[in-house]
């Protein structure tokens, strides 16, 4: 490998981002070599990719899918197992995509961090779930967070302009967009017979199941808006949510002279995940390329609260801070399962989340262990709502 060559860890290789990240590598062969791989249930997919380009490293759950993608693969592939295996090969890339669905991408964050790499991060559940323990390992010397999700891929872009100052003082606030998924315009009436499958049809984006059904509720937004904290270390009172169903204008940010500058381009999440992957360059693709001499129409309006309480309840887990952010993650991860197996209903997913946080008490996050007894109590009274 040349020294110019980069080296890409993919964990969470056969999902929407993953499949969306591999068009990208195929496109880069000369700057990019993809070293490592995970993936879920879909083994013979891995497999495939593995067998594409040549990894030599690939992370599984069990010991059953390692012995299953043993007999797909050849010999000299080491495949590893667990968390303990995710972190193997979260510390080893140049560049590391977390790409792993939910909660379960916490030791992939950690371990790129603390290894000094650069992570390109599709998994906000783990920033979200534990920010003061991220905020520690970021301080790694060599260590880069580069976030993929389109909105704060857009801040990000949009905040170059800034000076570097702890908490962005010269910025008034940062307009998360958000494209009112399935519902928008819905009433609270109407919402009670939203179904999962109603739900799972997206407007504008194409993605995984879990992330399309937070966005039917606006919980992915509110959880967004925990990221942005999170990641820019702006306070959850500058990050405000503006719906724009075109979803063109990815994010804007207002400095305080009154100057707004936004990120705008068709949905193709190829775009965020070129520039994570390439920067401080730009690779010269065109992903979501916009044609102005065409009508272009551009709309905003604020969400309605009242038929999308998830939002608030996002807000108030921001202010609560601590363990707060991670108990309303890892509830929503319990209840957007239960709809997904068909448990309960789609308006139940949000009371489920909302009793949950009735039940917590202000902690702070201190270190992983109470990190993952937080999340393992907050988990235990999801599942005890879902019964109520």
């Amino acid at each position: 490998m040349s020294q110019s060559r980069q080296s890409v860890a993919l964990l969470g290789a056969t999902g929407s981002i993953g499949v969306q990240t591999l068009d990208v590598l195929r496109s880069e062969l000369e700057r990019f070599e993809l070293v490592s791989l995970a993936g879920g249930e879909h083994l013979s997919e891995l497999a495939a990719i593995a067998r594409e380009f040549d990894v030599k490293r690939v992370a599984v759950k069990s010991e059953t899918h390692r012995a299953t993608l043993a007999d797909l693969l050849s010999s000299d592939v080491t495949i590893v197992v667990g968390d303990e295996g995710l972190e193997e090969l979260a510390r080893e890339a140049d560049i590391v995509v977390n790409a792993v669905m939910g909660f379960a991408g916490l030791p992939v964050t950690l371990g790129a961090l603390a290894a000094g790499k650069r992570l390109a991060l599709a998994n906000k559940e783990s920033l979200i779930a534990a920010a003061p323990l991220v905020a520690k390992v970021r301080a790694t010397p060599g260590a880069q967070l580069l976030p993929i999700d389109s909105e704060h891929c857009a801040i990000h872009q949009c905040l170059a302009s800034a000076p570097r100052r702890p908490g962005y003082p010269d910025v008034r606030r940062v307009l998360l967009t958000a494209s009112g998924g399935p519902f928008r315009g819905w009433t609270v009436e109407q919402l009670k017979g939203a179904t999962k499958d109603d739900a799972l049809h997206h407007p504008t984006w194409s993605m995984g199941a879990k992330i399309t059904i937070d966005s039917s509720t606006l919980m992915n937004k509110g959880l967004e808006v925990l990221e942005a904290t999170a990641l820019f270390g702006i306070d959850v009172d500058r990050v405000e949510v503006v719906v724009h169903p075109q979803s063109i204008v990815h994010s804007m940010v207002e400095y305080v002279d009154g100057s707004v500058l936004a990120q705008l381009s068709r949905p193709d999440m190829r775009l965020p995940i070129a520039y994570c992957l390439g920067a401080p360059d730009r690779l010269d693709h065109g992903y979501g390329r916009l044609d102005f001499s065409t009508p272009l129409t551009l709309t905003f309006e604020a969400p309605d609260l009242d038929a999308f309480p998830a939002l608030t309840l996002a807000y108030e887990a921001a202010r609560l801070g601590g363990a707060a952010p991670a108990w309303l993650s890892a509830a929503n991860e319990i209840a957007v399962e239960a709809l997904l197996a068909d448990e309960i209903n789609w308006c139940d997913i949000v009371p489920v989340v909302a009793a949950t946080m009735d039940q917590y008490e202000a902690q702070d996050l201190d270190s992983l262990a109470s990190l993952y007894e937080n999340d393992d109590v907050a988990r235990r009274r999801a599942r005890a709502s879902l019964k109520k």
